[in-house]
């Protein structure tokens, strides 16, 4: 087997791999580069296989950064089958469809080239399969089959990592793994034994979060010490998982446990709205708190000061509701969505604070304001960033560095070779460090378009 990766190697967006052996060519995942701007100029680079060649795409989890360029494959004459759960088959066409009105938006203001188009996104949609979780699933060839099975990889609804069998070699993709114990989805899946190789994400590898046990009394601090300042909370969240925990979060805060006051909230994201009648169809994925919780009667994405802003009109009247206010928006790294309009009112202002949950790559608005950027540049408009700004991990749905090795280490023999992507260096170098210390695992982190024979 030859494993390749065409993304997500020295930093954390792009996820592409693809795994070839015999007949078959298996593309993991094919997500969007993110950066500066919503989309990136690496985007539109012709990709380095042919999209043609492949016998079989299959998609980890529905984040931007694993199906961003799924549309490009289809575009490129791909007339094969996408494999995923199906809550991630919902929910990665919500996702494409709304970068689609992202990159529309941008085209119309700045002239900024469009990926693709709704018939890019309808060829994948047309040809998804859902294979659900612990099930064996053939791929068929001419000479030799090749078999994969889908593992919980607990980060998002849906999200899985995958087990891959091609001839005599076993492979894991981990796609992202989540953190310890994230409200809504299960826990991580152990680790098979026997593999050949692993290809793991390292997004936190040099980083720990805080304590998961004190997740909610650290975001009711955070949020009440914001509140107390008297202006407008902005939390900028990824609209799939990060911001329906943080429903279920405040519900528990404000509706079971009364711990906060009584404010406006908003969630201002059209796809974070869009997103929830997935979560209340497929309640099979939820873990025993939730399910305690359903069984109950509490919608946990309905409570008391919570309203959703669907339309932009919804939007605009957020501005005239006096403050304190929070207000919840995508994108979770600023480089777009709405939250860039309330960034640009309100970053200026000293009573404001903004809340930053979850991971900034390199470059984007959010990274930028966290490296302590005075001023910050929004609709091409330079803003002053006087607002307190805060940042907590432990609200991350990604793994830290704890995570990552004690699940490594959940299997009963290690594999062979791990091979470290989805980490900017420092981070890849940590986690190094960490699997061969701890565990005297053989680790690499790849680069682009690295090819290895396992």
């Amino acid at each position: 087997m030859r494993l390749s990766f065409y993304g997500a190697a020295g930093e954390v967006t792009g996820s592409c791999s693809l795994a070839e052996g015999g007949e078959h060519k298996i593309l993991v995942d094919c997500g969007m580069f993110q950066g500066s701007h919503f989309n990136e100029d690496k985007n539109h680079e012709e990709l380095a296989f042919d999209p043609k060649s492949l016998t079989a795409v299959i998609v980890t989890h529905a984040h931007l950064d694993h199906v961003g360029r799924l549309p490009l494959l289809t575009r490129g004459g791909y007339m094969g089958n996408f494999y995923a759960t199906p809550a991630t088959i919902e929910l990665a066409e919500l996702i494409m469809r709304d970068a689609l009105v992202i990159m529309e938006e941008n085209s119309r203001k700045y002239g900024t080239p469009v990926l693709y188009d709704e018939t890019d996104i309808a060829g994948v949609v047309q040809r998804f399969k859902p294979v659900d979780y612990y099930k064996n699933f053939v791929l068929e060839g001419n000479v030799e089959s090749a078999v994969f099975k889908f593992y919980d990889a607990g980060h998002i609804f849906g999200s899985a990592f995958v087990e891959l069998t091609l001839g005599e070699k076993r492979v894991v993709f981990s796609g992202d793994i989540g953190n310890v114990n994230l409200p809504i989805v299960r826990d991580t899946d152990a680790l098979p034994d026997d593999l050949d190789a692993l290809v793991c994400e390292s997004t936190y590898g040099n980083r720990l979060h805080e304590s998961s046990d004190s997740r909610r009394e650290i975001l009711q601090k955070a949020v009440t010490v914001a509140l107390k300042r008297g202006g407008v909370l902005m939390i900028p969240s990824f609209s799939l998982e990060r911001t329906q925990e943080l429903l279920y979060d405040f519900n528990d805060l404000i509706e079971r446990e009364k711990l906060l006051p009584h404010v406006p909230i908003f969630l201002d994201s059209p796809l974070a709205i869009h997103a929830i009648p997935t979560y209340k169809k497929y309640t099979q994925y939820y873990d025993i708190e939730a399910k305690q919780f359903l069984s109950e009667g509490d919608n946990f994405f309905a409570f008391p000061g919570l309203t959703l802003t669907e339309t932009k009109e919804q939007s605009k009247m957020i501005n005239g509701v006096p403050n304190p206010k929070i207000i919840i928006a995508g994108s979770g790294m600023m480089n777009g969505g709405r939250i860039q309009h309330h960034a640009m009112r309100y970053l200026s202002n000293e009573n404001n604070t903004l809340l930053i949950i979850g991971y900034q790559a390199a470059g984007t608005v959010g990274r930028q304001i966290l490296d302590g950027a005075r001023k910050v540049d929004i609709f091409r408009e330079m803003i002053p960033v006087k607002c307190a700004v805060q940042a907590i991990g432990v609200l991350s749905a990604h793994a830290d560095q704890k995570k990552l090795v004690e699940w490594v280490g959940s299997a009963k023999s290690l594999p062979k070779k791990v091979f470290l992507n989805h980490g900017e260096p420092e981070a890849v170098k940590g986690l190094v460090d960490k699997l061969q210390t701890e565990l005297g695992a053989k680790v690499v982190g790849v680069e682009a378009k690295m090819s290895i024979e396992i």
